[in-house]
């Protein structure tokens, strides 16, 4: 029984300190929500922030790349990220497909043309 614990420990410490802090955080954003109308003012402009921040989270990761990334040519990056924008418009909008379509031309063009 120690033996597991010792094992779980680690994921446990992850779940109380990286997912519960940002959990509530959410569940209070939804709640906060619940009566606004979805074309106010305040939403639109929140979803704005919301997306540029992505999008400059994005841009950084894509131009700065920190660690392993880094090493992948700079040209990979920007083609997995076009081919993500690509993907997201062509499959219905959605943010899912277009991140696999990213990731998949990410690391095939890595290891087709990578170092």
């Amino acid at each position: 029984m120690n033996a597991l614990s010792a094992d779980l420990w680690p994921y446990l410490l992850l779940v109380l300190v990286g997912f519960l802090p940002n959990e509530i955080w959410r569940v209070l954003g939804l709640v906060a929500a619940r009566g606004l109308d979805e074309d106010s003012e305040i939403v639109v402009w929140v979803r704005a922030v919301a997306t540029a921040t992505l999008a400059a989270v994005i841009a950084k990761l894509t131009i700065f790349s920190p660690g392993t990334l880094a090493s992948i040519p700079l040209w990979i990056r920007l083609l997995a990220v076009a081919s993500g924008l690509a993907g997201y418009y062509a499959i219905r909008r959605s943010i899912f497909a277009g991140v696999i379509v990213g990731e998949l031309v990410l690391i095939g063009a890595t290891l087709l043309f990578g170092r």
